[in-house]
């Protein structure tokens, strides 16, 4: 409608203007949406724990106030000064509650923590052979247990023969800590089996060694024993009474650290690690005890596994899942009384999700019964992100990396002459931030020595920033939950809920594994996930889901192993598909000897592996459809050599050398999906989003999905705010549909961008 100024005088109305303005950049293809504009969130201070250091007051207090700190922290080697105590900041204070108690440890050796050892195989030249036990060990941080009660549970085996030598065929020397076999044969391996005290606590160590400290080494003593749990209640009244400006007690976790065995070569220093191993819970009390209430007996042969150990990579024998249950009892029992005493003494009580938490699973039933008040995780990714905000406490807290300290967990030079923090923390937060803006994260901080950050004044301003980005984000979580995409995802495994998000380890140390890549891919993107075992399929829970991925190698826990021997397991899942349901599979998904085909779901997926029995038989042809819309470019694959189709339907999305490494197998209502490979890159992630949305029969394009794969964005309808980020290095400009309109973006690198979607928006 046309208004007049004055005689003969026209002029077109605002709500004209704008029409005209969206038609004309429309078919230039430029449209950006008039009134779009950029907002800052309220950044409100807090949610932030800072480092504090003796010795660096005004840093600390300077610090705090630059990156809105409300709580100082100590950390492993540092302490707080009055002068920081008394800023009126929260305070946190570490307690491992096993070590730093040396004294106590000396004069109860036979109560340190112990754990079972193997010897490195031993060839046997003729019908006598000697063993070093230590040999292979790092010296500092073991001492052989030859007490009577340990030396029942010792093991010797004929490793060639897989066949354990009798008491009488071999004899410990003591003053030599070597095992002298008789009558063996030559020619044959032979290994020793026993238990060792742990005389030098594992993170201790690492940090100690890391930083090159000059002090005592500390001994990590066991709880099990009723005299040092007397000892470790009263030591937690008296510590709670001393350290009266704490507020939180940060414990680092409970009782018993992840498996971290010390090499004597300094070529192999690690001789075995996994972030979710029970190896260092046993002890002769615990062997016992749990005989006791189990009626059967372990053996050292039950933990070392022919010195392969019992990985959590590889599924759980009963043996195994019956000493996981009995650990938790007892970590679980005791921890709830230490949780009782901070909370009568006014204090909260935070546990750290890393270190020595075995036994404390924050995934399990009965983790409620802690009273935990909140849980701090170090992360370095996504999944780990989604890993502390799933867990059932009031707050959820991240350590970030960089870690404060000289060095990087991964050899990095963070903080010492060539290293570049700045840029390491960029990668993290990256890696972080798309998962944090799925699930809320309450609180975030750092730990280490702060005084390294003084000659890094652009890391200082980075963090500021980072701080800043942090607190906007939470702020969205308060206001109402992001826009989620339809299809509900499963992800199937051995272990189901209890290893949620994770495998063993942080990325860097599973990267080799493809279902880490796929966890890290999922813990940025808008669906919702959930972990069940092959029980929860049993009980009928495949019905819940739309899709359920299962990425892993023939015989490991992530496949599944012998889970997928159950019948039932078979039936109840190829009903679902036939139903409407997507099976996706990743490399060698439920893959298990025995069977007419290696793949159990090769019905449902279309392919299957050959391990050397078809080579006779003919092969299916095909031809690649093309279908671009599904399968972005330069995304790459590694074949899976030994794959063949088992029928001619088998639709292949991409090949490589020949060999499909994408193919999708129409069954039913359903589908089978099948990824020869799966990498954590833009790519990958957007081809995941396309095979989902596609095979579930939803549009590609999703509200909130952005056309540049670099970029992604969250919706958050009641704040009516999309946040748009860049995960690259680049500039990126990239559009997205929200509320039926189209947002164009420009992104500077790894750049956040907050965007008020106003009530000018029409539209659902």
């Amino acid at each position: 409608m046309k208004g007049h100024l004055g005689a003969g005088i026209e002029v077109i109305t605002q709500n004209e203007i704008h029409w005209i303005f969206i038609l004309v950049f429309y078919h230039i293809n430029l449209y950006v949406v008039k009134r779009q504009m950029e907002v800052n969130v309220p950044d409100k201070m807090g949610g932030f724990t800072l480092p504090g250091e003796s010795g660096y007051e005004k840093l600390t207090l300077d610090l705090a106030n630059k990156w809105g700190a409300d709580v100082i922290r100590d950390s492993d080697g540092t302490e707080l000064s009055e002068e920081i105590l008394n800023t009126g900041y929260g305070i946190y204070s570490t307690v491992c509650i096993i070590r730093g108690h040396n004294e106590w440890a000396k004069s109860h050796r036979e109560q340190l923590q112990q754990t079972f050892l193997i010897t490195a195989p031993v060839l046997a030249t003729g019908e006598e052979l000697t063993i070093p036990l230590l040999h292979d060990f790092f010296t500092e941080h073991f001492q052989i247990n030859d007490s009577k009660d340990s030396m029942k549970y010792w093991q010797v085996y004929d490793r060639t023969s897989e066949k354990e030598l009798s008491l009488k065929q071999y004899t410990y020397r003591k003053d030599t800590k070597e095992v002298l076999l008789k009558g063996v044969t030559p020619w044959h391996e032979y290994t020793v089996s026993f238990l060792a005290y742990r005389i030098w606590e594992e993170i201790s160590m690492y940090n100690h060694t890391t930083n090159r400290w000059d002090k005592e080494h500390l001994m990590p003593i066991d709880p099990r024993h009723s005299e040092t749990w007397e000892y470790l209640l009263q030591w937690m009244k008296d510590w709670c009474e001393e350290h009266k400006h704490t507020t939180v007690v940060r414990f680092t976790s409970l009782f018993y650290n992840f498996v971290w065995i010390w090499g004597s070569s300094v070529q192999n220093r690690f001789l075995f690690t996994d972030w979710a191993s029970y190896d260092f819970t046993v002890s002769p009390l615990a062997l016992d005890e749990f005989e006791k209430k189990y009626h059967y007996r372990l053996t050292a042969e039950d933990f070392v596994n022919k010195g392969q150990f019992q990985v959590t990579h590889m599924p759980a024998t009963k043996h195994k899942s019956d000493w996981m249950d009995f650990i938790q009892a007892f970590v679980l029992r005791l921890g709830k009384e230490l949780v009782q005493i901070v909370h009568d003494y006014g204090k909260e009580a935070y546990v750290f999700y890393d270190d020595s938490w075995v036994g404390l699973e924050p995934y399990h039933k009965r983790f409620a019964e802690y009273g935990f008040d909140g849980i701090i995780k170090a992360v370095f990714s996504g999944f780990e992100s989604r890993l502390c905000s799933g867990v059932q406490v009031k707050t959820h807290e991240l350590r970030l990396h960089p870690y404060l300290f000289p060095v990087g967990v991964d050899g990095s030079p963070s903080f010492l002459e060539g290293g570049n923090p700045t840029s390491e923390a960029k990668q993290y937060w990256r890696n972080i931030r798309r998962a944090m803006l799925r699930e809320p994260i309450d609180r975030i901080g750092l730990g280490g020595y702060l005084h390294l950050v003084e000659k890094k004044p652009d890391f200082i301003t980075y963090i500021s920033g980072l701080a800043k980005e942090f607190r906007q984000i939470r702020e969205l979580h308060k206001k109402g939950k992001p826009l989620l995409w339809e299809p509900k995802i499963a992800v199937l495994h051995s272990w189901g809920e209890l290893r949620s998000w994770t495998l063993s380890g942080h990325f860097h140390e599973t990267s080799w594994h493809p279902l880490i890549h796929v966890n890290e891919s999922l813990s940025g993107l808008p669906f919702e996930v959930d972990f069940l075992n092959f029980e929860d399929i049993k009980n009928g829970r495949a019905k819940e889901y739309d899709v359920i991925i299962n990425a892993g190698r023939k015989g490991d826990a992530w496949s599944g192993g012998q889970e997928w021997e159950d019948e039932a397991v078979i039936t109840l899942l190829t009903e679902w598909v036939y139903q409407g349901g997507v099976f996706l599979g990743v490399e060698e998904p439920s893959a298990v000897d025995g069977f007419h085909h290696t793949f159990r779901m090769a019905h449902i997926l279309g392919v299957d592996i050959d391990l050397g029995a078809r080579v006779c038989h003919g092969k299916w042809k095909y031809t690649v459809e093309e279908r671009r819309d599904i399968l972005p470019s330069n995304c790459k694959f590694q074949p899976h050599q030994k794959l063949y189709l088992t029928n001619g339907k088998t639709c292949v999305l991409e090949e490589e050398k020949g060999i499909p490494v994408v193919t999708r197998n129409a069954f039913g209502e359903g589908f089978g999906i099948y990824l020869s490979s799966y990498e954590n890159t833009p790519e990958h992630a957007r081809l995941l989003v396309n095979l989902i949305l596609s095979a579930t029969k939803m549009d590609l394009s999703q509200e909130g999905m952005t056309d540049n794969l670099y970029t992604e964005s969250a919706y958050f309808p009641q704040s009516q705010i999309l946040v748009v980020w860049n995960n690259t290095e680049q500039i990126q400009r990239t559009s997205i549909i929200v509320r039926g309109q189209t947002v164009i973006c420009n992104l500077e690198p790894y750049e956040t961008k907050f965007l008020s979607i106003g009530n000018h928006y029409k539209g659902k």
